[in-house]
């Protein structure tokens, strides 16, 4: 949270609901400070929109936490059965029915059951690519903002190259390099599925963390507490990771909200392309690239995972648009 004067309240006379009984300073006209934590929950749940997006997704959070047990309790197969008896004499899948609520696939696996088994694939690839490139692109940023000179004219340049890059084709190439069940990528330590998609979004995203994160240390590093901490004696990295870096938790909080639900769609991109999670695991871009091209026969089979993904990115931008307005005391909703 980005270190400020809190918030100044002043107390109406009378002590409000309370007749001043128990209250400091009630009906005195005190002025009562509040923390920059307290502000910044006061104003998200003066947003409505970004609250009941919040609960969509820690809703969405516990679907993919519990996705096979809420499968079993809802009467759906496991996301791994497959069956074909489901299916008509044309080998077509059909529609939802007591056995299959959302109906079956292609292959005669539960839509239900895998929809539901994707947002666990879908949500552990994103929080988790996230959570890597965030900390890749935050130290990186830290040390190319504070040092300057020849360390941030590295750090940048590697950075631009990296940028100069078409994210999707660079993932394609890598996802297709590694795609070998067997071999993998560097010696067999990254496999195809999860492991390789989380690789590819990290290799791709994090220049764009460092970049935002140089920019706010460039202009944090002149501040007054800085000087005042060299002035003691502090060490650069103590510098960095205890005076800076407090001050970059809000923009940090804000870009990771917006970039989770960029990497379920990069995560369902890369699958839908047939270079990311594949069958028999079960993720909504692959589900959607089998659904393609029989969509006119078996309509449920693109609609419930597109409907899951719709309101997953949708949720996550909604409350990253709350938190950027929360943690921002100049704007004004």
């Amino acid at each position: 949270m980005t270190t400020g004067t809190p918030e100044l309240s002043l107390e109406p006379e009378g002590g409000g609901a309370f007749g001043g009984v128990g209250t400091p300073g009630a009906g005195t006209g005190e002025i009562a400070a509040r923390s920059p934590w307290q502000l910044f929950w006061r104003r998200l749940k003066g947003d409505k929109v970004a609250m009941v997006a919040l609960i969509v997704v820690i809703l969405l959070i516990l679907v993919a936490i519990f996705a096979e047990p809420l499968a079993k309790l809802l009467g759906a197969p496991p996301y791994d059965h497959f069956d074909h008896s489901a299916q008509d004499q044309f080998g077509q899948p059909t529609g939802p029915s007591d056995a299959h609520p959302w109906g079956v696939d292609n292959h005669g696996g539960d839509v239900l059951s895998r929809t539901l088994k994707g947002a666990q694939v879908s949500l552990t690839v994103a929080i988790v690519a996230t959570g890597i490139s965030m900390f890749i692109g935050v130290v990186v940023g830290l040390f190319s903002g504070f040092y300057r000179g020849w360390v941030d004219t590295f750090l940048s340049r590697t950075m631009d190259v990296l940028l100069a890059f078409p994210i999707l084709l660079l993932a394609l190439g890598i996802g297709s390099a590694c795609s070998d069940p067997k071999k993998g990528c560097l010696n067999g330590l990254i496999k195809p599925g999860e492991g390789l998609v989380i690789a590819v979004i990290v290799f791709a995203s994090w220049p764009y963390v460092a970049r935002l994160v140089r920019g706010q240390v460039l202009s944090l590093r002149e501040k007054e507490f800085v000087d005042a901490a060299r002035s003691v004696g502090a060490s650069g990295p103590r510098i960095m990771f205890r005076e800076i870096l407090p001050n970059l938790v809000a923009p940090i909080i804000v870009y990771a909200s917006l970039v989770i639900p960029q990497n379920v769609l990069f995560e369902a991109a890369l699958s839908f392309l047939g270079v990311g999670v594949q069958f028999p695991a079960a993720s909504w871009g692959d589900m959607l690239s089998n659904a393609a091209p029989i969509f006119y026969s078996a309509w449920w089979f693109m609609l419930f995972p597109g409907i899951a993904l719709l309101i997953t990115v949708l949720a996550f931008n909604l409350v990253g648009d709350g938190l950027q307005d929360a943690l921002n005391p100049r704007s004004d909703r």
